[in-house]
């Protein structure tokens, strides 16, 4: 068949063939004309026969000193976590705190049955009473037999013997004196007082439960939570650029991606690395006067450390293809595919390290409808600045 018969139309022309042959070369033009945008949308030409470029929001970006983020996963604990126990043995007879409540360092916490101890306090009392009246009666003696032995009237032996005598009662009353200071002191023990200022935890006993000293003696903990430390840990990489940092800061994000404490300071970097993680541990300190965070807490950490020359871009502007990311930028009314080197997130935001040069359009939105060389029309500066954030 000849190349005028696939056309459905013979070499001897009449009315009907003439007719649809005009037809089927008039929808050829009409799709020449209308074209499409490269993704499958006609679109219609713009005078002259150009397509018309795809409305795209752009960022104009500028370089500045953006600090370097780094985040990790960390937990709270008390900067100072104290277990109260029970020092003497006993029936507990009070618990006087609201166990989660916060308090002061010498608040009362427990009362122990005291008459025991009221007694033994009396009874050592009693026993250095008798030790010092032995003690003077035997001073006494060695006084009255001095002038006596240095007279020749007695034998030195029997003076001796009473001044050793008068010695061995002076050493029974200090003893007494010493168990005088013990049963004072396990008196004392029987008022059970906060060491420290802090929350405190759950009651391990009840009241009316017989209170031994030793390893069941557990009564309860008191963390200290403002400063309160929170422990997280980082690669061996990012630990050289906090290293290298003069004053890295730390934040605890909270699940919005805000600040929710800031200010911390590092005060502990530990000196070896994790062999199955390739981790380091590290550990900040942070004000927390309002409770925001409590010891036992997963909380987000994030370290700025020294600003770095960079771009930001929105997060929503960044793409990822098998060589790593890109961004779209807008050059010449056409798309262009840039690769980057990122840094990390900052905020919302992320952090451009190289690929980008100051006043280039990235495109921040449409991005599914753009392939390389689309034609594309750039928005102003505002609008892009908006949609970023």
């Amino acid at each position: 068949m000849k190349n005028n018969e696939t056309l459905g139309f013979t070499p001897n022309c009449n009315p009907v063939s003439t007719f649809w042959g005009k037809l089927i070369a008039g929808s050829f033009a009409l799709l020449i004309l209308a074209g499409c945008d490269g993704n499958g949308n006609d679109v219609a030409l713009a005078p002259g026969g150009n397509i018309p470029g795809l409305p795209v929001q752009a960022l104009t970006v500028k370089q500045q000193m953006v600090p370097v983020s780094l985040e990790a996963v960390g937990q709270a604990e008390g900067s100072l976590e104290v277990e109260v126990r029970a020092r003497v043995s006993g029936i507990l007879e009070r618990k006087l705190y609201d166990e989660g409540k916060y308090v002061q360092a010498g608040d009362p916490l427990y009362k122990i049955e005291r008459a025991p101890y009221e007694i033994s306090l009396q009874r050592a009392k009693a026993n250095l009473a008798q030790r010092q009246a032995q003690l003077e009666q035997a001073r006494r003696e060695a006084q009255r037999l001095q002038p006596l032995a240095k007279d020749k009237a007695i034998a030195q032996r029997e003076y001796d013997d009473a001044v050793t005598t008068a010695r061995l009662a002076e050493a029974a009353a200090d003893s007494a004196r010493a168990e005088i200071r013990e049963a004072e002191l396990n008196l004392s023990y029987t008022s059970i007082v906060a060491p420290i200022s802090g929350i405190t935890g759950r009651s391990q006993k009840s009241q009316g439960a017989l209170m031994t000293a030793g390893s069941d003696s557990l009564l309860m903990t008191i963390a200290q939570t403002d400063p309160i430390w929170v422990r997280f840990s980082i690669s061996e990489s990012e630990l050289v650029k906090v290293r290298a940092s003069t004053k890295p800061k730390v934040n605890v994000l909270g699940e919005d991606g805000k600040e929710h404490l800031m200010g911390g300071e590092l005060n502990f970097a530990g000196s070896t690395v994790d062999t199955l993680t390739g981790a380091v541990q590290l550990r900040a300190a942070f004000h927390n006067p309002q409770l925001h965070i409590l010891p036992g807490q997963f909380v987000r950490v994030q370290v700025l450390t020294d600003p770095v020359p960079a771009y930001k871009i929105p997060q929503t502007a960044v793409a990822q293809n098998e060589d790593g990311h890109m961004v779209w930028v807008a050059r010449e009314g056409k798309a262009v595919s840039v690769p980057i080197k990122t840094g990390s997130w900052l905020g919302k935001d992320w952090v451009v390290l190289n690929g980008l040069s100051d006043g280039d359009l990235v495109i921040v939105d449409n991005l599914i409808k753009l392939s390389p060389e689309t034609p594309v029309e750039p928005q102003p500066e505002a609008s892009a600045g908006s949609a970023s954030h």
